[in-house]
């Protein structure tokens, strides 16, 4: 038995990050003998947000909770999702889908885009977008889910993620956490009282007086950092050269129009415009650069973007893109808001979240706090933010936008060195490589640059070993094998409806 093995974590803050911490360290941690998890959150203490998109990862997070994927669909008014479409990004008119999934066929060996961009060179017209199922279907409003057991259909490696209400969430998250024996105590943190010595964080003190002592803090405290940044001053990285939006609206709406599982981005003239349809209502919002719109000017915007009638007033977000320069420091370990904020352009957020508690519970410390584990910790999130970062930013410098202030600026920034030398290669060959196991895969990448009008001037030499007419039967028949598999599959709505997902409360006003 380790003799100084954490025997109290105490999570500071709720929302959907401190009941995802909650609930993952209780399922995983809480059977060791003598632990206590303890969260505290104050009622009088918002979260940010009215509906939330994520990406694949979050089905095998809920997989890990045991949590049954029609009763969670149901409980949060979900909606599945099946990637991301960019409106106006590139020009106005002009629109693109980033797909969870694949492309096409691998050919030859190689990359299925290579044989697509010699079709292009042949003068084959169509776009990635016809090859990739996850993109068709979403456009027709269908969707099931992967089929493993036919291994020759699209079906096979579909990839999905949801679209849900993240207060209820949580409210799902804070009963499997308690279930498993996490303990929830209501309190407003008024001070934080560090050891003399080694500057660990003994306790925290609450409004009314009583103290919660912990050997590990989860800072999930949201911007404010209250411990990370307030209490062991870990330092802020600020990224607004690149990512210039630092304000955002937010605001519901009734739920009206399609059913296409899609979160939609459309850009604006200071920024861009987030469509987020939920069961019950659609969340939208505003993300923009207060430096180039006024905060009456984007909340006229996002008004008359709305689907429809809007159910509040539009609520108010002021951030700076960046991280903590260290997201563990001492006893503490920051996660969600608490550790940096990247603007939700590819729903990255909550995954955010859920990788910096795997790399918790890998790196799990002693009382100790070895500074090894924590430098080791530390660089492997930084390292995961500096691979986002580059990949939203790509979105706004690659763009042929000029009709405003703020697209001449992001068009002319020089990009970070890991994304120029990215669309060096991929302009110079089509060839694009995925560094350490980064989030985005080689198909979000070439979604991106191909989508974002980004031409790559040759192609991988084995793609001539089809012949020319050969190529193009071949990407024909794989436009329809995905035009077929599509026009098979259900409706959103018929699958929900089939798999009895569908919320109780129709159109509610949830948080």
């Amino acid at each position: 038995m380790i003799d100084d093995r954490i025997r109290r974590i105490v999570i500071v803050g709720g929302g959907t990050a401190g009941w995802m911490a909650a609930a993952a360290t209780a399922r995983i941690l809480g059977k060791m003998p003598d632990l206590s998890i303890t969260l505290v959150e104050s009622a009088d203490i918002g979260t940010v947000g009215v509906g939330e998109a994520t990406i694949p990862q979050i089905v095998l997070f809920n997989a890990l909770l045991g949590i049954d994927e029609n009763a969670f669909v149901r409980a949060t008014n979900a909606t599945y999702k099946l990637g991301i479409e960019f409106i106006d990004w590139v020009r106005i008119g002009h629109r693109y889908s980033h797909p969870f999934g694949f492309y096409g066929l691998d050919m030859m060996g190689i990359e299925f885009h290579h044989h697509w961009l010699k079709g292009r060179a042949l003068g084959d017209p169509h776009s990635l977008d016809d090859y990739a199922i996850s993109v068709v279907a979403a456009r027709a409003e269908k969707f099931t889910r992967p089929r493993p057991d036919q291994p020759r259909s699209p079906l096979s490696k579909l990839a999905y993620a949801f679209q849900f209400d993240a207060a209820l969430y949580a409210k799902m998250l804070r009963g499997l956490a308690e279930a498993d024996g996490a303990t929830r105590i209501e309190g407003r943190i008024v001070d934080v009282t560090q050891h003399s010595e080694s500057g660990l964080v003994e306790h925290v003190t609450l409004a009314d007086g009583r103290t919660i002592e912990g050997d590990l803090f989860l800072d999930c405290s949201g911007f404010r950092g209250l411990l990370i940044e307030q209490t062991m001053h870990a330092g802020f990285e600020d990224w607004s050269k690149w990512l210039p939006c630092d304000r955002a609206l937010a605001v519901a709406s009734e739920r009206t129009g399609d059913w296409q599982p899609l979160t939609r981005s459309t850009a604006k003239a200071a920024g861009w415009q987030w469509r987020i349809p939920l069961q019950h209502r659609t969340g939208n919002g505003y993300v923009y650069s207060s430096a180039h719109l006024s905060d009456d000017e984007a909340a006229a915007t996002l008004l008359a973007g709305l689907d429809g009638p809007a159910l509040g007033d539009p609520r108010p977000l002021r951030f700076t893109a960046g991280h903590r320069k260290a997201a563990w420091v001492g006893n503490v370990v920051a996660l969600g808001l608490a550790s940096g904020f990247l603007e939700p352009l590819e729903s990255t957020s909550i995954h955010l979240v859920q990788t910096g508690i795997a790399r918790l519970m890998t790196l799990f410390p002693t009382r100790d706090f070895d500074p090894r584990t924590i430098a080791r910790y530390n660089a492997m999130t930084e390292q995961e933010y500096v691979d986002i970062r580059d990949f939203l930013v790509l979105h706004y410098n690659a763009t042929e936008r000029n009709d405003t202030p703020f697209w001449d600026y992001c068009r002319t920034i020089e990009p970070p060195d890991g994304l120029k030398a990215k669309l060096e290669m991929y302009r110079a060959s089509g060839r694009i490589f995925r560094e350490h196991d980064e989030l985005f895969t080689e198909t979000s990448w070439l979604s991106v640059m191909a989508g974002q009008g980004i031409e790559a001037a040759s192609y991988h030499p084995a793609a001539d070993l089809l012949p020319d007419a050969e190529t193009l039967a071949r990407l024909a028949h794989l436009r329809e094998v995905v035009a077929h598999t599509t026009a098979a599959m259900p409706t959103q709505q018929e699958f929900l409806r089939q798999q009895r997902a569908l919320a109780d409360t129709p159109l509610m006003r949830a948080s």
